[in-house]
């Protein structure tokens, strides 16, 4: 066929070159929960795109603050981890934290209903460590694959530019997964009017490597010392239209006067050798582990203390990236932190240049030492002229970090794509929504109701049975709400 000549029609879903594309829900990995795969060329295309969507502010958590402060933990944690800054007792690591809405652009409101982002920038000794999270404990979706997808949802239609609930109800009613971060979300917990009164979490799990080579899995919360504290739907509709900048105004106001806030780093560690006893894959990032089982360990407090001299510079320019790791520290097979991993850097080299860890916010307080050179915006630059390896010109330097070299573990099974095996989307989906008191389950049918009515009668039926599955008291009560609104609309 010439290039002038139209192709067939068809309806089958192809990658950005036109070649077909048979699973489009599951990134390629060694068997159904082992790590996942770079050769991926599908998940790599999918995301890469949806990198490069917007220019130029963040694709994601476009409007945030940020502030300076410091890090310094309790005790020793060598047992878990060799990670240079938790190794001497109140050793002070001095951070950075960016605090965002995750769906809006710069201009949008603090207070719409939206997981908050939490990023935590640590300058050690031995790098830049980030620990990206958000303020629920945990997400939509356990697969990056997918990520484009529920962030599309999500944002303005394309034709229009406007945001339509029915679309992304939609999505979450053919995406199962989803139900137990909707009984967060739709909570006030969505909500918010203060930056310092809510908790943050990894919702990724990481792997932690103590001396001995041992790994373990890992969870991080930080829980504030302030309190937690929520508005409801109607109060944040308000604050919406007469101060949408009011989480913004908040934390710097607190920290200009010397009301510096607090969190409280805590983690909760498992040994992988746990992992198969579960009803539910711990790499899931929409579950949680109970705490019952995996207590709360108290690691560090973190307090901010100083505002941005510079908002463009130091908040806007901020670059996190949950692949931004130290010696100690590593990544689980979490099959949306392995996509993270490669999407924020992406992501950041296409809105900020390929040196963005040179700008002053980002540059590590250790030395830099590698044999990259050039590219847009270089200031900092290594003057050896010599920039490959091996060589015998500059003695071969820089020399490999070898004793550093994270440990060796085993991985087998067919390379495939495919779900995990323990999907379980339902229980704990129930469980938050019976801890929940009775005016926080009012308030979570109701901010359901209130959007789910608009929808198509096929898609209230299927978020309702998942809901039903959940608790049936859940999908009942929902359902009665939207029927409410239904005829208040036709009234």
């Amino acid at each position: 066929m010439n290039k002038n000549q139209k192709p067939e029609p068809f309806t089958y879903m192809t990658d950005s070159l036109g070649t077909p594309v048979a699973n489009d829900t599951n990134s390629l990995t060694v068997s159904c929960d082992g790590p996942g795969l770079l050769q991926d060329v599908n998940l790599i295309d999918k995301i890469a795109h949806f990198d490069r969507e917007r220019i130029p502010e963040r694709v994601v958590h476009a409007k945030g603050a940020g502030a300076f402060g410091y890090f310094q933990n309790y005790c020793c944690m060598s047992d878990y981890t060799i990670a240079n800054f938790l190794q001497v007792p109140n050793t002070k690591t001095p951070v950075f934290v960016r605090f965002s809405t995750v769906i809006g652009s710069k201009g949008s409101a603090d207070t719409v209903r939206d997981p908050r982002g939490f990023a935590v920038k640590f300058y050690t000794c031995q790098g830049t460590y980030d620990i990206v999270g958000n303020n629920l404990p945990v997400f939509f979706i356990r697969d990056a694959i997918k990520f484009p997808d529920v962030i599309h949802s999500l944002k303005p239609a394309p034709h229009t530019n406007l945001r339509d609930p029915r679309r992304f109800w939609d999505f979450i009613s053919l995406t199962p997964e989803s139900t137990h971060m909707i009984t967060w979300l739709y909570s006030d917990r969505g909500t918010i009017d203060d930056y310092t009164h809510m908790d943050g979490f990894s919702v990724n799990t990481y792997v932690w490597v103590n001396k001995n080579n041992k790994r373990f899995y890992i969870k991080y919360h930080w829980k504030t010392v302030q309190g937690l504290k929520t508005i409801d739907r109607f109060e944040a509709e308000r604050l919406a239209g007469s101060n949408p900048d009011i989480a913004t105004e908040k934390l710097y106001n607190k920290i200009a006067c010397g009301k510096c806030p607090k969190w409280e780093l805590c983690v909760q560690v498992m040994d992988p050798d746990v992992v198969d006893s579960l009803d539910f894959d711990p790499l899931d990032d929409t579950k949680t582990w109970p705490e019952d089982q995996f207590p709360l360990i108290r690691v560090g407090m973190m307090i901010l203390n100083k505002n941005p001299d510079n908002f463009f510079a130091q908040v806007e320019q901020s670059a996190f990236c949950p692949g931004n790791l130290v010696p100690g520290v590593d990544i689980s097979a979490d099959k949306m932190l392995v996509g993270r991993s490669f999407s924020y850097f992406d992501a950041q080299r296409y809105r900020l240049g390929a040196n963005f860890a040179d700008l002053p916010i980002n540059r590590s307080i250790s030395p830099i030492n590698n044999n990259q050179r050039d590219g847009a915006f270089t200031y900092h630059f290594n003057p050896e002229p010599i920039n490959y390896s091996p060589n015998s010109l500059n003695c071969n330097k820089p020399v490999p970090a070898s004793r550093l070299e994270p440990p060796c573990y085993p991985v087998k099974g067919l390379v495939k794509r495919c779900p995990i095996e323990k999907t379980n989307d339902f229980a704990q989906a129930g469980e938050h929504y019976c801890s929940l008191t009775s005016k926080e389950k009012e308030h979570l049918i109701d901010n359901i109701a209130s959007e789910l009515y608009l929808c198509k009668e096929d898609i209230i039926c299927r978020v309702l049975d998942n809901f039903c599955k959940a608790s049936e008291e859940f999908g009942c009560k929902v359902k009665n709400a939207v029927s409410e609104y239904k005829n208040r609309s036709c009234s």
